[in-house]
């Protein structure tokens, strides 16, 4: 399964992290946040440097990475953001479709008003990400929306798996679809929001359909590109908001 997401975690008021976790939450965040993507580099010594660490540390934050999917490790060829295929992508959105409809029809007409008020600021926070154009900022709180809405549910299970699965939904969103696209589309998160103040079975409908359109945005026109990800290696500024944040 894959890990507790460590964007959450590093922002915890007083947390205290190591020198491993740190380099893996900024890598784990770049991915997710599309500042590198599918098929790129990720040298050892180059990281290192740019983060101050042993290589030691920084390989043993790719094998975390490579654990949660993330991360493929090659032998003799360094580490390389891993990069999803087609069939995958309905695997993932298939496994989504079973976990949040759920999740939703749990949830549905049951939020508590602190629930229902912090699912109303990341819509209204992701709408203000899309209209200034900041990518990273709406593909991150799209993440963090679905996975409150796991964790509320009050299953631990769903919550791993969803840590698996939309990290590799962000990949696959970094090869299939238009860079202006936004992750998930904010305006169906303002339906969702509506749906769930109604009941279980209209927040599942809407989430059905919620998901439907996020993988029917995955353009076929794409593979040809998915096919020869790039090889280049990171560029040096792609963890640079990471580290300003670091202790």
């Amino acid at each position: 399964m894959g890990a507790a997401d460590p964007t959450l975690a590093a922002a915890l008021p007083g947390a205290e992290l190591t020198a491993t976790e740190r380099v893996y939450g900024a890598i784990y965040s770049a991915i997710l946040e599309h500042r590198v993507v599918p098929g790129m580099r990720l040298r050892e010594v180059e990281l290192a440097a740019g983060f101050d660490v042993s290589r030691t540390v920084v390989r043993q934050a790719l094998q975390r990475l490579a654990q949660d999917q993330l991360v493929e490790l090659q032998h003799n060829r360094g580490a390389q953001v891993v990069v999803p295929t087609r069939e995958q992508a309905a695997q993932v959105f298939d496994a989504r479709r079973v976990i949040e409809c759920e999740v939703a029809r749990r949830l549905g007409g049951r939020l508590t008003a602190s629930q229902r008020a912090e699912m109303h600021a990341f819509v209204l926070q992701e709408a203000a990400a899309d209209a200034r154009g900041d990518r990273p900022a709406s593909i991150a709180l799209s993440g963090r929306l679905h996975r409150a809405l796991a964790l509320w549910s009050g299953n631990p299970i769903f919550v791993r798996v969803m840590d698996e699965l939309l990290p590799t939904t962000t990949l696959l969103m970094a090869l299939y679809t238009s860079g202006t696209r936004p992750a998930c589309v904010s305006h169906r998160h303002i339906e969702l929001l509506d749906a769930f103040d109604l009941s279980g079975a209209a927040a599942a409908a809407e989430m059905r359909r919620h998901l439907n359109e996020i993988e029917r945005s995955l353009s076929p026109a794409a593979d040809a590109r998915a096919a020869r990800p790039r090889a280049s290696a990171a560029p040096r500024d792609a963890f640079g908001a990471y580290r300003e944040n670091s202790p």
